[in-house]
């Protein structure tokens, strides 16, 4: 057992990298003294809460610079936000998600030689949402030959895109046709405490296919290549079979108690604040809009001198070199980082957009509107304001057959969720941000993260031929879905 455990260690080694230049969210305090014989059901919680916490800080650290919704303030250097990647930009995200895809594959081997069907599909629904995510940021990854060190397996090839989601959504398949909904999970279960109730093992059923729905339609232009508007169909005309989230309670969120383990991903909620502003770009839809969400979001923004309270007001990103500012904006709300709180990795109204979006174009039956405005509604409760039939029949807000439109409140409602709003923009163009004068890369949305630099020096042959496949290995090389 301590051999296996060791060339675990090593193989994971492998395919992770060091950087000293990152905020990325990737400590791990393990106590390796403490080692006990493992089973699938010990390994659940601790991998789910991490992944949960990762995803928080992505959001935190990436997603609110890259798409506009916060940004370092003051600040003038090059940060993210205005589109400023290096080859370390992505490196403790493609450690972190190694780090806890190894302990989901074991969890994976150990409930199959088990035989806990319930376990293993928890197992391949983490996996494909991992994996999926990871995929989406860099492309080509190692899966396929990762962790299979035991096999004398040491240089992993890059799998495909393409090849890694025909996988993981046969992956999500075959997890909806494991779960045993009269049975209760083993183990302790953060989520949806399935361990307690068979319920949550339904949940967990329906969090399974709402993310298949997510994955197919990311790549939904690549129908003809994958089977996607058939597999979408067979989801949405079988919900006996192929459960989906059907209220806000279905959502795939983490509860962050603040007892530990369970504490906040950020230790001190003062941090959360400090050197950032509001994106104006944000704050002047939800004020156009008269969003209630926005107490819930954001602080009031103050004039300079007087300190007067003058409402919601953001900061333009990418403001130009040598721009005065006579007032200091809108923050975001510091009880966003604070316990109790919901690390969010996928929810119902992201799930109500999906299905409009596919009744707008087509694919399947149904009103694109109501699916809209559910989401909408939804997207309101989650963070408990008020929906109202003002709210939704404004000029601004109101569903009116574009896609942009749709795409504006999806934008909304993915805030603080992980990095899906980049994933979003970089497929359909919406929502459209603005250039004020300070961005880099030609003003152009960097489309993925280059591969950390140790590939190239530990795995050189499988590195090269990845590059080569992809067309090169630059923040501006797209991905297969994007093509």
């Amino acid at each position: 057992m301590k051999k296996k455990f060791l060339n675990i260690i090593a193989a994971v080694s492998l395919l992770t990298a060091s950087s000293s230049c990152t905020n990325d969210f990737e400590e791990t305090n393990i106590d390796f003294s403490k080692q006990v014989e493992a089973n699938s059901e010990n390994l659940l919680n601790p991998a789910l809460f991490e992944m949960a916490s990762e995803a928080y800080m992505r959001a935190n650290n990436f997603g609110f610079e890259i798409m506009q919704y916060s940004i370092p303030f003051p600040n003038e250097g090059n940060t993210v936000s205005r589109y400023y990647f290096t080859e370390n930009t992505g490196v403790g995200y493609w450690n972190s998600t190694y780090r806890w895809q190894m302990q989901i594959n074991e969890m994976l081997k150990l409930a199959q030689k088990e035989g806990n069907k319930n376990n293993e599909a928890v197992a391949l629904v983490l996996r494909a949402w991992g994996f999926q995510n990871l995929t989406d940021s860099f492309g080509d990854v190692p899966f396929s030959e990762a962790f299979r060190q035991e096999e004398n397996i040491r240089t992993p090839k890059f799998d495909h895109q393409k090849e890694v989601y025909i996988q993981l959504l046969n992956d999500l398949e075959k997890a909806n046709s494991l779960f045993l909904l009269s049975e209760t999970l083993k183990g302790p279960d953060q989520m949806y405490h399935a361990n307690e109730n068979a319920a949550g093992v339904l949940k967990w059923k329906k969090f399974c296919n709402s993310l298949s729905l997510r994955m197919l339609l990311r790549i939904l232009n690549k129908d003809g290549e994958i089977d996607v508007k058939n597999r979408i169909n067979k989801i949405i005309s079988n919900p006996a079979t192929y459960p989906i989230f059907t209220n806000n309670d279905d959502s795939a969120f983490v509860l962050a108690t603040g007892v530990a383990p369970f504490d906040a991903p950020i230790v001190r909620p003062q941090d959360f604040t400090t050197g950032r502003a509001a994106a104006e770009f944000f704050v002047d839809y939800l004020n156009k809009t008269e969003d209630p969400r926005r107490p819930t979001f954001f602080s009031k923004a103050r004039e300079l001198g007087s300190n007067k309270d003058i409402g919601y007001k953001g900061a333009p990103a990418g403001y130009k070199s040598g721009t005065k500012f006579t007032y200091n904006p809108s923050n975001l709300n510091q009880a966003l980082a604070k316990t109790p709180l919901t690390l969010k990795i996928m929810g119902y109204s992201e799930l109500q957009f999906i299905l409009a979006e596919l009744a707008l174009k087509n694919v399947i039956p149904g009103d694109a509107k109501t699916f809209y405005d559910r989401g909408v509604q939804a997207s309101l409760e989650q963070w408990n304001a008020k929906s109202t039939p003002e709210y939704l029949n404004h000029p601004d807000v109101a569903y009116n057959g574009t896609l942009e439109r749709l795409m504006m409140q999806k934008y909304v409602a993915l805030f603080f969720v992980d990095q899906q709003a980049w994933y979003e923009y970089r497929r359909t163009g919406y929502p459209k941000l603005p250039n004020n004068g300070g961005l880099l890369n030609d003003g152009k949305m960097p489309v993925r993260f280059m591969y950390p630099p140790v590939t190239r020096l530990q795995n050189p042959e499988q590195y090269n031929a990845a590059v080569q496949s992809m067309g090169g290995d630059t923040y501006n090389t797209k991905v297969w879905w994007e093509k």
